[in-house]
């Protein structure tokens, strides 16, 4: 089947009508938020909605938060170009959740507090954990928040047909501006509807794609990704086997084991997923919405798969490769293919839509974070009120959402890819080894908590920048895309062969946790018994959340 959409096309559909979309779905979800979030609010309130949504509520939130841009536009595209090893994204995000499910959510939540920071630190050292949880957590939020800005700026050419760095600065700049806004009126309230909202409609238009692609081949699976076979000669069947991307060497396989670890226990270390527990009233209504986001996430992914190779199908690897954005171009395309200007300007909605729900949940634990941890806690010692704390995290909000706006501006025209990875493998090897070891381990103290989360952190980075993503190797395929962030060959000066550190930095944080724990006598019996109970129970959680 022959593409309606010439290869060497910028921008496909109408932008009037992209722009007309998402202008319609910003001042909708703005008169939603006004009227469920309106009113003075507490510290609880703005950061956790005081524990205010059921859990499928909660649940329908996770998925909006969770499926960003990268899940949308970046797995569709990768399934397109890569078939199966694309796919495989898709597992490891969806597996994930079952670590998130059976180790941390009820047993997060049962401690009841604002933010992990109040988790880590309960039976430990409160100031010293404090700020390096509180610098682990701003850490994953940055390079999560650069990652989304950095995505809107690269796929304004396609959707809008905007372009120039000016025009791609201006709406970078609109998209924070209104991601402020969410936060500054609505606050965890709003921002949950935001996502719910986002949710719904993300997940409605990917079943009508996918019905619609398997439409055109009799509702054959089969047929549909046989004509995406057909339909790239370069790879031909190599599609429908492991291995296009990941079996090039042993080092590449090496790599999928890395970055599959990263994105598995990486979810469950999550700042802006974890506080998501504390919006939901029982330890059994955060069960129940990890259930609900495990089931919608799941079925999100398994659409993916037909519109993956739908967009190969149809469009053809030449013609995403030839597009901005390149294979983040995958899904609009295959919507102009299909539903022409009309659907494509639906789809590119939704796909800024996807991006304002992300980062506004983003800011929203970032700020929190920095007001309730740093402000409240270390800088007045606990002595601040709780108007006092949400001023704080008003303006937090403002600065983050500044910093976030610059970044993105600077990184909009570079592989975005290391930074999304970069903020997995920290949540994965800064926080997810602190956080287990203080749930189950009674020895852990406050010296093993330094060590794993400072020792996560910095190895992660520090092998990051010394990794082919952001020096300037060469590409594994003749004429395909550079791998690494500084695009000039010439420029090498990574040492650490693979893309991904996870497989490294992980078994070193919880090395880490272990040894700094042995190497130092504290040890608090009872504030262990403590939150054991309140663990297991949920005891005292109202304190908090009135708080």
């Amino acid at each position: 089947m022959t593409s309606l959409i010439p290869t060497e096309a910028t921008q496909v559909g109408s932008p009037t009508l992209n722009i007309a979309i998402f202008i319609g779905f910003v001042l909708v979800t703005l008169v939603v938020i006004i009227k469920v979030a309106s009113g003075k609010k507490s510290a609880g309130e703005f950061y956790t909605a005081s524990g205010g949504f059921s859990g499928r509520q909660n649940g329908v939130a996770i998925a909006g938060d969770y499926l960003s841009a990268a899940s949308f536009l970046g797995i569709a595209g990768a399934i397109a170009l890569q078939g199966y090893d694309g796919f495989l994204y898709s597992i490891g995000f969806l597996v994930a959740w079952l670590v998130a499910l059976l180790l941390v959510a009820e047993l997060m939540r049962n401690t009841g507090r604002l933010t992990m920071a109040d988790v880590l630190s309960y039976r430990l050292k409160q100031r010293p954990v404090r700020i390096a949880t509180a610098t682990s957590v701003l850490a994953v939020s940055f390079f999560y928040l650069l990652a989304q800005m950095a995505g809107a700026g690269g796929l304004v050419s396609l959707l809008l047909g905007i372009e120039g760095e000016g025009a791609q600065n201006v709406v970078i700049a609109v998209v924070g501006f209104v991601m402020i806004a969410y936060v500054l009126i609505g606050g965890m309230r709003g921002t949950t509807w935001v996502q719910i909202i986002k949710a719904v409609l993300l997940i409605a238009a990917t079943a009508i794609m996918t019905v619609w692609v398997l439409g055109k081949y009799g509702f054959n699976l089969s047929g549909l990704m046989q004509a995406a076979v057909d339909n790239n000669p370069k790879a031909g069947e190599k599609l429908l086997e492991p291995g296009l991307k990941y079996g090039v060497n042993t080092t590449t396989k090496i790599d999928f084991i890395s970055l599959s670890l990263a994105l598995v226990l990486g979810t469950a270390g999550l700042p802006h997923v974890l506080q998501r527990f504390y919006t939901v009233p029982t330890s059994k209504q955060a069960r129940k919405s990890v259930e609900w986001a495990i089931w919608l996430i799941g079925g999100f992914y398994l659409l993916t798969l037909v519109v993956g190779y739908g967009a190969g199908a149809l469009v053809g690897a030449e013609t995403i490769n030839a597009a901005p954005g390149k294979a983040n171009a995958a899904a609009p395309l295959l919507a102009f293919e299909l539903g022409g200007s009309p659907f494509l300007g639906i789809v590119s909605g939704i796909a800024f839509a996807t991006i304002l729900a992300v980062v506004a949940g983003l800011t929203i634990t970032a700020s929190a974070t920095f007001a309730h941890d740093i402000y409240k806690e270390v800088i007045t010692r606990g002595k601040s009120t709780s108007d006092q704390e949400v001023r704080v995290a008003r303006i937090s909000a403002v600065a983050i959402g500044v910093i976030a706006i610059l970044g993105g501006m600077f990184a909009k025209s570079q592989n975005i890819a290391f930074l999304v990875a970069l903020a997995f493998a920290v949540a994965a090897s800064a926080n997810l080894p602190t956080i287990l070891y203080s749930l189950f381990w009674k020895r852990f103290n406050t010296r093993g908590a330094l060590w794993s989360i400072y020792g996560g952190l910095l190895s992660t980075i520090g092998l990051i920048i010394f990794s082919p993503v952001v020096s300037g190797k060469p590409p594994l395929v003749e004429g395909g895309p550079s791998p690494s962030m500084i695009t000039d060959p010439t420029v090498d000066f990574s040492w650490f062969p693979l893309d991904n550190p996870g497989l490294v930095t992980i078994p070193l944080a919880f090395f880490l946790g272990w040894l700094g724990t042995i190497s130092s006598k504290e040890y608090n019996a009872q504030k262990y018994a403590e939150m054991e109970v309140r663990s297991l129970t949920g005891h005292g959680v109202g304190k908090a959340l009135d708080h």
